[in-house]
């Protein structure tokens, strides 16, 4: 019934190709000989070398790796030429169906601006690292940056594919035939989605042996970094794409913090609780938690589901409830209605760890906004206060009328019976405690710790302490997804 925990692993550092569940099914298409990097007997991995004949052995390898990088990236340019200087060149000189018409753009996004940036730049750089492997990690780390155009893709991907399905037995399958192409147009379309998957196995497996070599490799874990995020990043996008019937505009949210499936007893007329729960696929903003019904199949028979809005809570007027009659695996979102009517989402899964790290994402959320509020109310107060917990080198410990901190080790547990966020109390001026850090442990923060907010309250500041990759992706404009 749910996804399991890796969905809330907000650092980039996923240990492998199956904590993206969405694109687990990619890496079967990839073959290649990619999987051949990976020896069976090449299970120690942090097993250092025991002589200097292991030492050359193990950086053989990792220059296998590396050619193969670059054989590999070479075939990737050819196919996105296929499409650029195929399918979109052919369709611009010959022109597209009526109905298709102001569509075709939609079909390919922004692979041209991939395809250009592959075949002019990215290709070159990679078959520097051949006589350089050292310049691999910073090649990587340097352009963080401009891998963003894969989110933007992967964010276009679920409309590409409705369009591809309605014309690809007729127009595109005559088009395929017309330029000799063995793939169909479908089958192009995934590559640049494949690839920055493909990247980070690779990587990995090039730390691995140059690891082993006794080589440098603090900047190559650095790069592995980058290249787990950017690929959940654009496993996120691709579901957001998929998700239908919310009218607004998912970008102005804030970013995704977090997606997993639950068994939700959902509010009906009257506030009351419907007497049956249902499954639904629940979406963490900074701004808003999105619940929403899965569809079934993708595309044409494909694995990737469809969603449909369901419901909402604005974080300015979410509550918390956790460990509902003392069951980890249950808590309660709340929300509050512009006349102070309270509307209940109790949330069910089989993993404790799921549900707790929701109870402890939420619970920080609304420490941030409370911290954000209490600022904004009292600026020079709140300074005065911080400038005092700073002063000592440590937060504000719990104390009357000051909230239970999260702190590494700390075992206080969300109330059953009062809910976080629950009411309208004075904004008191409390200070600042320490943020966990993410990953998020199983601790869960104490009850009536953050004031409600007010219905009106101002949009709910960024999570502090995200990762270094997600930080620097986060500084990107929204507006180009």
């Amino acid at each position: 019934m749910t996804s399991g925990p890796q969905n809330w692993m907000l650092e980039p550092a996923l240990a492998t190709g199956e904590e993206l569940p969405e694109l687990t099914l990619l890496t079967t298409l990839l073959g290649g000989p990619g999987d051949k990097t990976q020896p069976p007997e090449e299970e120690t991995l942090s097993q250092a070398p025991e002589s200097e004949e292991d030492q050359k052995k193990a950086l053989e390898r990792s220059m296998y790796v590396l050619s193969e990088l670059v054989e590999t990236e070479k075939m990737y340019v050819d196919d996105l030429g296929q499409i650029v200087e195929g399918y979109m060149a052919t369709m611009a000189a010959q022109g597209v169906p009526e109905n298709l018409r102001g569509r075709d753009r939609i079909v390919f996004g922004n692979i041209q601006q991939i395809y250009e940036w592959h075949r002019d730049y990215f290709l070159q750089e990679l078959q520097r690292c051949l006589k350089d492997p050292d310049w691999l990690a910073q090649l990587f780390i340097k352009h963080e940056r401009r891998l963003h155009m894969y989110v933007v893709y992967c964010q276009n991907k679920p409309k590409s594919e409705h369009v591809v399905s309605e014309f690809g037995d007729s127009y595109f399958e005559e088009l395929r035939q017309q330029l000799g192409h063995r793939l169909q147009l479908n089958d192009l379309l995934i590559k640049p989605v494949q690839r920055i998957m493909k990247y980070q196995l690779l990587l990995k497996d090039f730390l691995k042996y140059y690891s082993r070599a006794g080589m440098d490799t603090e900047e190559l874990e650095q790069a592995v970094e980058v290249m787990c995020f950017v690929p959940k990043r654009c496993n996120d996008m691709m579901t957001l794409g998929r998700l239908r019937g919310f009218e607004g505009k998912l970008t102005a949210q804030g970013k995704l913090l977090g997606q997993d499936t639950f068994w939700v007893t959902e509010p009906e007329a009257g506030g009351l609780l419907s007497s049956r729960g249902r499954e639904r696929r629940v979406f963490l903003f900074e701004q808003i938690i999105i619940f929403s019904e899965a569809l079934g199949g993708g595309v044409r028979g494909g694995t990737q589901p469809g969603y449909v809005y369901k419901s909402s809570i604005k974080v300015s007027c979410l509550g918390l409830e956790g460990n509902l009659q003392g069951d980890p695996c249950r808590f309660a979102l709340t929300s509050r209605g512009p006349e102070g009517g309270i509307q209940r989402y109790v949330l069910q899964t089989a993993d404790p760890a799921v549900s707790q790290a929701w109870i402890k994402q939420v619970a920080q959320i609304l420490e941030s906004q409370r911290d954000f509020l209490n600022a904004l109310q009292s600026p020079i107060e709140y300074q005065r206060r911080e400038s005092q917990t700073n002063s000592l080198g440590r937060p504000g410990g719990p104390g009357v009328g000051s909230p239970g901190r999260i702190r590494p080790g700390d075992r206080a547990q969300v109330s059953t019976h009062t809910p976080i966020n629950g009411s309208l109390p004075s904004l008191l001026l409390f200070p600042k405690g320490q943020v966990a850090r993410i990953p998020l442990s199983l601790d869960t923060q104490a009850s009536s710790d953050i004031p409600q907010a007010p219905h009106d309250s101002p949009p709910v500041p960024p999570i502090p302490n995200t990762p270094p990759c997600q930080a620097r992706l986060a500084k990107l404009d929204e507006d180009e997804l």
